[in-house]
């Protein structure tokens, strides 16, 4: 069964790599894909600038022949009803030298037709005759006379005609010619067409110097991502020295400064790590060599000597449990829940406290003050802690001297206290004492040293635990006072005043 599981696992492992290749070689570069998109939202936006441009260049073409189409129908309406001759003054005496007459005196553009059509045929200004070339060669006139619409679209080989016209008839009510008038709309849309193939050229040509550009840049974008995985690359747990210049104060910049900071908690923790395994494995070390030592010289036939040794190992157990012990708690501040904050009577609490450090040693005890009202703490960590600076107050005084212990709140913090008047801490162990295995200059006035140099290190991190600290005020050769400091959330005293006075 284990050879099955190993050889399971063996082919698993030699599986993850394969897959692992084949997505990298899917993979598109960051550089590749900011290009790609850039380049694709350009191609959209001039896609739809041209289709838009285009449109808009037609319909403007077709408006712009619609209104010279109802124009010139107007202008013959017009001259029609009037049908003098204002030369002359007399009157036209039939449709044919009316429209004669009108053509005769239009001035016509490249794309426009105005004829005459009667009987005899059409009528065409001779500047009119290479405009209207392309739908004489259908001879399709008599289709526009016929059709009973006013204004239509003429199809020929040559384009489309938009045309207009209008009827004349005589005095008797017959029909006597029409006036047509007509706009070579495809020549029209033929110039646009050139003009848009123009705007694609163009466009494309900017396309291409913007893929170029938008390369160039995005590699200035990612060069600082680039370094950042650079550096991330050079990083490991045996040397985290490695950090990014900072540059600018752009979000590549913010980047790298998070970066360097993120190193440098991981190169402290680290360093934290390793100084704590390397005093763990010394302090564990030496009871382990004590045991040792006296069993291996214990003689058998000797029950005085085996008991002796039997007391000093079980003591030195009892010590590398009580470090283990100590190591844990340590462990556990890491977590989040170490601390359970709720709200807790003051006065009970310190009552409580106060009862349980007498039972710790032959010393005058006193209570110094007790602080009234609610905190909001974790009770069971605050005995805790207290109780250790209770008990690092007794190691360093004799039977009988004084130890004062107390409590007091204010608006923003809840303290407890224990002072001492042993021999106090040297300025330079001041904040050595706080360390792990760390147990600074005893002096004369310590009674044992059986403590592994946790006790303050486990109330820092109760402290912490709950957003405080631990204060210290000591004068060398006149004991200590070690204080903890709890802050409370803002307001929350007034909130427990409108609580019990029923208000909230």
């Amino acid at each position: 069964m284990l050879t099955h599981v190993s050889t399971r696992r063996l082919r698993a492992s030699k599986e993850v790599p394969h897959r692992g290749a084949a997505r990298r070689r899917l993979v598109v570069p960051a550089r590749l894909r900011i290009m790609a998109w850039l380049v694709l939202l350009l191609l959209v936006a001039l896609v739809t600038v041209v289709v838009v441009t285009r449109n808009l260049l037609v319909a403007e073409a077709h408006s712009d022949a619609t209104e010279a189409l109802n124009q010139e129908a107007e202008e013959f309406k017009q001259f029609a009803a009037a049908g003098v001759d204002q030369d002359t003054g007399t009157r036209y005496e039939n449709g044919t030298e009316l429209l004669e007459r009108h053509i005769s005196r239009q001035y016509l553009d490249d794309d426009e037709i105005v004829l005459g059509i009667t009987r005899e045929g059409a009528i065409v200004p001779q500047r009119g005759r290479e405009a209207i070339a392309l739908a004489e060669r259908d001879n399709r006139w008599q289709q526009i006379v016929d059709n009973p619409a006013v204004t239509d679209v003429l199809a020929t080989r040559d384009g489309q005609l938009r045309w207009i016209k209008v009827p004349i008839v005589d005095d008797a009510g017959n029909p006597d010619g029409t006036f047509v008038v007509a706009y070579a709309i495809d020549r029209e849309t033929r110039e646009i067409d050139e003009t848009i193939r123009t705007l694609v050229l163009v466009s494309a040509i900017g396309l291409v110097v913007a893929a170029i550009a938008s390369w160039v840049v995005s590699g200035q974008i990612l060069e600082p991502v680039n370094l950042v995985r650079r550096a991330a690359a050079q990083i490991s747990h045996d040397d985290l020295t490695e950090r990014i210049p900072v540059e600018g104060h752009d979000d590549i910049a913010a980047l790298s400064a998070q970066f360097n900071g993120m190193l440098d908690r991981l190169e402290h923790a680290f360093g934290a790590q390793r100084q704590f395994l390397d005093d763990a494995s010394h302090e564990l070390r030496t009871p382990i060599t004590i045991i040792r030592g006296n069993l291996e010289f214990v003689e058998d036939d000797d029950p005085a000597e085996r008991a002796e040794v039997v007391r000093l190992c079980t003591d030195e157990l009892d010590r590398m449990s009580r470090i283990v012990e100590d190591l844990l708690l340590l462990a556990k501040a890491e977590r989040p829940d170490f601390v359970v904050a709720e709200d807790v009577g003051l006065v009970d609490l310190t009552s409580d406290i106060h009862a349980k450090l007498r039972a710790l040693g032959d010393r005058r005890w006193a209570l110094e003050s007790i602080a009234e009202g609610t905190g909001s703490l974790d009770g069971q960590r605050v005995t805790q802690a207290v109780i250790q600076l209770a008990h690092n107050a007794v190691g360093h005084t004799r039977p009988g001297d004084a130890i004062r212990f107390g409590s007091s709140v204010t608006a923003t913090e809840v303290v407890f206290w224990v002072a001492d008047t042993g021999n106090g801490v040297r300025p330079e162990d001041g904040e050595a004492i706080f360390q792990r295995f760390s147990r600074g200059h005893s002096g004369g006035a310590r009674a044992n040293h059986t403590g592994a140099g946790l006790g303050l290190t486990i109330v820092t991190a109760i402290a912490e635990g709950h957003g405080g600290h631990v204060e210290l005020r000591s004068v060398y050769g006149e004991g200590a006072r070690f204080s903890l400091h709890l802050p409370q959330p803002a307001g929350y005293h007034e909130r427990i005043d409108d609580r019990e006075d029923g208000t909230a």
